[in-house]
């Protein structure tokens, strides 16, 4: 699924959130956001099978399946962010040490 997934939406680009991103870009909203919609329509689908809603286009578990992936998306979104601030504050710290170191 995540091969299909990764072919349909990220296109050619090794990065898994590049759909989200170039949506972003297109509506001034963060990859987040835009995630959390696509998330939201799922969930919605959801809501309306445990209500009794049966006749969907899609079966109830492939929403399901669906929300799991978006999670993981958004998980390593998460993981992306906070790997990325500790990277730049290694540099940076790094980077005030050889200042300090040469003066």
């Amino acid at each position: 699924m995540r091969a299909a997934g990764q072919k349909e939406y990220a296109r050619k680009s090794n990065n898994a959130f590049a759909n989200f991103e170039r949506i972003g870009e297109n509506l001034d909203l963060d990859r987040k956001e835009v995630l959390l919609v696509y998330l939201l329509k799922h969930i919605d689908g959801i809501c309306s099978y445990v209500k009794g809603h049966k006749s969907q286009r899609e079966d109830v578990r492939g929403r399901i399946t669906d929300v799991i992936v978006y999670l993981c998306l958004l998980w390593g979104m998460a993981d992306d962010e906070k790997y990325e601030g500790h990277s730049k504050h290694y540099y940076n710290r790094r980077e005030d040490n050889d200042k300090m170191s040469r003066v």
